[in-house]
């Protein structure tokens, strides 16, 4: 049976209050009049919200016990999920943002508005709140799949980095130790093999239950994949020997409760652990070198014997000094001109191509051709990615400027990789202006793909350089979406022209129900926004086609193309 709508009324004026409620005609409400209760002060309204939660609320700004922009806030905390029509009887554009910002759905001016249109304001108030809902659990979804492991329900290693990136920085600030224990389990693929995946899963359960026992509520357990776990301890002795001693004790007992019987399914099995541990002090400590030390000092365990710790050996520095090598060669790369772009179609669903991305690589003197996974985390790392970036959009937007001259490829589109480095250059706005009017290239058909981790760095300052920006035609993508904090929030206040799925779950979109489900989340939320969706990385028909049945129109990957010089573009 349909319950009549129920209707807070939170207005100390008797007069307005009775014009208000003779305003709601059940004609107006399927039929049905609404259940009105009249609140006269916030402490009234908090009473009646404790009795019984409504339906919405009518909200009056000038109350004996609160005012203004407060009383939004007052009662958008007594009623989180509840949506509020605002009664004011001052015209102010700039107020009125502020209160929908704050939380409330509609704003209406007392005097102006009738029984019609209240009834209107209310109806569409539930919507727009409906839709909001519906939007936040899509966030919720895709961030649970993006960042949680599905099988233990720990951090993943989206998640570890994150959290890793912000736990150097805070040991730089504090003058504090923290350590990464890189933890293998044992012969695990022997057990999987012998008693089964579904025996295996129980036992991985199992040894996350027993890691998050071992550790403080502040440190992190995560699971990388496999029997691979990584447990990160922060704040730790600012001195190095006391440090070790403290991350020594916590592997020690870590070895300990993993080599208690498992009960699985009835059977008692046995595992045991070898762990590698690294400790890290400064906020320089890169975190792939990081987790490249846990997971050697992890082998030396295993070379030890197993089921035992081993801290990561200065011996193992060939690696790091490996990476001075490139830095240096990067640098030579730089003057000695050895960059260049490589072009990958984008295509529509039909298979027609609608644009490209422009892709570095570094035409090595010994080493070929070198793709950008190989060197880009070093330049980001040296600041060396600011000259190179801006480089690269030079060239692209060069050859933007060719395309615009030719008939069959005035329309196509170029996106171009922007670092976080360099989009936070203070002048990066006037050098990007810049660059078009020098090129000549066409501001509308030039793409800025932007990461996650960049937006969530000073929101308002990257709204505004994107607005600026946008002024000129330019317009944005999120690369790589669904990998960083991805959140409804910024989506919804930056002016971005795309989502891009990132190809760490088109890869596997056919094989893991969990990747599909991220991918599937993201294209409809995108349809939520109004966001074109971009699936990077489509390698397969059968790739192609999943996304397109869930409503995914346009693709990039070696179906199409591989990056590609110039020369060999499609024409």
């Amino acid at each position: 049976m349909t319950q009549p709508l129920r209707i807070l009324l939170i207005e100390d004026d008797p007069g307005d209050a009775g014009l208000i409620a003779a305003m709601l005609r059940p004609t107006r409400f399927g039929g049905l009049a609404p259940r009105l209760t009249v609140a006269s002060s916030i402490k009234e309204a908090r009473n009646s919200v404790a009795e019984a939660v409504p339906d919405l609320v009518l909200l009056d700004l000038a109350l004996p016990d609160c005012a203004g922009l407060a009383t939004v806030t007052a009662v958008h905390g007594l009623a989180p999920e509840t949506p509020i029509v605002v009664l004011s009887g001052h015209r102010d554009a700039e107020f009125e943002a502020e209160v929908l910002e704050a939380g409330a759905q509609d704003y209406l001016i007392k005097g102006e508005f009738d029984a019609e249109q209240i009834s209107r304001a209310i109806r569409h108030a539930r919507t727009r709140a409906r839709l909001e809902a519906h939007l936040k659990l899509q966030e919720e979804k895709i961030r649970q799949l993006a960042f949680y492991d599905a099988l233990t329900q720990l951090p993943n290693r989206r998640l570890l980095l994150d959290r890793l990136q912000q736990a150097l920085a805070a040991s730089g600030r504090n003058h504090r130790a923290g350590a990464l224990l890189f933890i293998d389990l044992d012969d695990f693929k022997g057990l999987n093999d012998t008693l089964g995946h579904d025996v295996g899963d129980l036992l991985l359960i199992q040894v996350a239950q027993r890691l998050v026992e071992c550790v403080r509520e502040g440190d992190t357990v995560s699971r990388l994949g496999g029997d691979e776990f990584v447990v990160m301890l922060e704040d730790l002795s600012g001195s190095l020997e006391e440090a070790v001693l403290q991350a020594e004790a916590v592997g020690e007992k870590i070895i300990a409760a993993l080599n208690r019987p498992y009960d699985l399914n009835g059977n008692e099995q046995r595992s045991t652990p070898s762990i590698g541990i690294t400790l890290f002090d400064t906020a320089h400590d890169s975190i792939d070198d990081l987790l490249k030390r846990a997971d050697l000092a992890m082998y030396q365990a295993k070379e030890a014997g197993r089921n035992t710790l081993r801290f990561f050996d200065h011996t193992m520095q060939a690696r790091v000094e490996a990476r001075a090598v490139l830095d240096a060669e990067l640098r030579r790369g730089m003057r000695a001109g050895q960059f260049l772009l490589h072009y990958q179609p984008q295509v529509d669903g039909c298979g027609r191509v609608t644009g490209a991305e422009a892709l570095l690589r570094w035409n090595h003197p010994q080493r070929g051709l070198v793709a950008p996974g190989e060197f880009i985390a070093l330049t980001e790392e040296s600041g060396l990615i600011v000259s190179l970036g801006h480089w690269a959009l030079v060239e692209a937007c060069r050859q933007l400027s060719i395309w615009g001259k030719s008939p069959s490829q005035a329309q196509l589109t170029l996106a171009v990789n922007v670092s976080a480095r360099q989009f936070r250059h203070p002048d990066f706005v006037d050098q990007v202006l810049a660059v078009i009017d020098h090129t000549g290239a066409n501001p509308w058909r030039l793409k800025l793909e932007l990461t996650e981790s960049l937006l969530l760095d000073n929101v308002e300052a990257t709204a505004d350089k994107m607005a600026t920006l946008k002024t000129h035609g330019i317009g944005f993508a999120l690369d790589d979406f669904g990998t960083g904090y991805s959140s409804l929030t910024y989506l919804k206040r930056l002016p971005l022209d795309q989502l891009k799925i990132d190809r760490s779950f088109v890869q596997d979109v056919l094989s893991k129900p969990n990747d599909a489900a991220i991918a599937c989340a993201i294209i409809a939320l995108g349809a939520s926004l109004g966001l074109p969706v971009i699936a990077e990385g489509v390698e397969t028909p059968l790739q192609r086609d999943f996304l397109a049945s869930h409503g995914c129109v346009n693709f990039q990957g070696y179906l199409f193309g591989r990056p590609m010089p110039i020369e060999e573009f499609p024409g």
